[in-house]
């Protein structure tokens, strides 16, 4: 059961958000660089991550978990987002646009989920 990574539609999103991330977080202050700037880009690496490791395995439970464990990452990297718009880091607009990549991202990774439980059933 295992799913060709291009052909993942989320997939492909998480990994274009990975490097709009790593993007961004270049113009942050060097203080940041072991703090939210590696929270930030191990959070948004792992979006992707989970998904290409879930795609590989042997089960859709196991695809599952693995895409819920994305989720989780997706919602941590919300947070810093916010911690970052609220220290001046990014302005409103970037957050907006970012925000909005995660919401869609959050948005496919629960469809996908809810198919693959029914594909299950």
């Amino acid at each position: 059961m295992h799913h060709k990574l291009e052909d993942i539609k989320v997939w492909n999103k998480a990994v274009k958000l990975s490097t709009n991330i790593y993007l961004l977080t270049q113009n942050f202050p060097n203080v940041e660089l072991y703090g939210l700037v590696s929270q930030m880009r191990r959070g948004v690496v792992s979006v992707a991550s989970n998904i290409a490791e879930g795609a590989g395995r042997s089960s859709q439970k196991e695809f599952i978990y693995f895409l819920k464990i994305a989720t989780g990452s997706s919602y941590e990297l919300q947070t810093q987002l916010l911690i970052s718009f609220n220290l001046g880091f990014i302005n409103k607009e970037q957050k907006e646009n970012i925000l909005n990549n995660i919401y869609e991202i959050q948005k496919m990774i629960y469809g996908f989920i809810q198919s693959l439980e029914k594909s299950n059933v």
